[in-house]
Parts: structure tokens; C-alpha cells; sequence
């Protein structure tokens, strides 16, 4: 599918080839029993490489596995309260919340109201600043309240400290009361 008369040759390893006609470039993969592929169809003259095309996919396909492999996918979890909850209750889902917030997630803190509550959009913005002070130590804001029909939205997101680096400070923590 090399289109072309005269090609820019490059070799397995990298070294340049000079520039020759496409059946001559065809003539010298086959005698390495590789193939010639375009890697730069818009120069002139075009440049190809001789190269094993099945391992070079293969070895395309196993970077990005590992690239995917180290991306941490960081999903946006929900936690959904109502103006007049409980202590307990409120106690509960904070500590869900931070559980979550410790697993890498992001959380969608969300008051819901209902009938008469969404007169008093102010109960729900205390409830979520104070979810949001009881959780500065492990989460940031990342999206201010905000009010969507009979609901209130707050999105925390997990600060950068990292799951081995926490559990270090535990260690630490414990050693310390131990030695006490």
C-alpha cells in the first residue's frame, strides 16, 4: 500500500538506508525477512522502515496495557442525605463517605428535600459544610454547592496522600501510644 516510486529507507536498528526505489526497499526486507512499513507517508521522498510489523504492534499493545495499568480510575461515588437526619445517622454516612474518599474516589455528598424542607436551602449548605469540615483531613472540595431542583450537590475529592503513606502515619501513631 507504499505509494511512490523512491522511498527513504531506514533499517531495523535505526540506520539510515538512503534514499531508493520502493522495490529495491522491498528486495532488502525480504532478504532480513521483515517488513517494510511507512512510517511517514506525507515526506518526500516518503520514509520507511524495515521492522517486524506483528512485534511491533504486539509491543504497542503491551504499553498501553501497562500505561492503562498504572492509571488509577477514580470513580464519583454518592452519598445522599436529607436536611432532618439523625446524629447517628449524619455519624454514618461520613464515615462511608470517608471510607470512600480513602479508596481513591471522589464523593458526591447530596442533601435531598422534600415538601416544606426546600424553603430551607440554608439547613442543607450547613450540613454540607459541616461534612466538609469533618472530612479536611482526607478530602478537598472540588465543587462548591450547588443546587439542582430539590436537591444540593458538594463534590469532595480525595487529597494526594497516598494509601502506604497513610498507613505509615498509622504505624507511626501506634508506636508512639506504645511507647507511652
Amino acid at each position: 500500500m507504499i505509494r511512490g516510486k523512491d522511498v527513504r529507507l531506514v533499517g531495523e536498528k535505526g540506520e539510515q538506508l538512503g534514499v531508493m526505489p520502493l522495490f529495491q526497499a522491498r528486495e532488502v526486507a525480504q532478504k532480513l525477512q521483515l517488513d517494510l512499513v511507512e512510517v511517514a507517508p506525507q515526506a518526500v521522498p516518503p520514509v520507511c522502515r524495515i521492522m517486524d510489523y506483528g512485534k511491533y504492534k504486539y509491543l504497542q499493545t503491551k504499553k498501553e496495557r501497562e500505561a492503562r495499568k498504572s492509571q488509577k480510575l477514580s470513580l464519583l461515588r454518592e452519598v445522599r442525605m436529607r436536611p432532618k437526619i439523625g446524629r447517628h445517622d449524619f455519624d454514618a454516612k461520613t464515615r462511608s463517605a470517608k471510607k470512600l474518599l480513602e479508596g481513591g474516589d471522589k464523593v458526591k455528598v447530596t442533601i435531598m428535600f422534600r415538601g416544606r424542607e426546600n424553603t430551607h436551602p440554608e439547613l442543607g449548605l450547613q450540613l454540607l459544610k459541616r461534612v466538609a469540615e469533618i472530612l479536611k483531613e482526607v478530602a478537598a472540595i472540588e465543587k462548591e454547592p450547588t443546587r439542582e431542583g430539590a436537591r444540593l450537590h458538594l463534590i469532595l475529592a480525595p487529597l494526594a496522600v497516598t494509601k502506604k503513606a497513610r498507613e505509615e502515619v498509622k504505624k507511626e501513631e501506634y508506636a508512639e501510644t506504645e511507647n507511652t
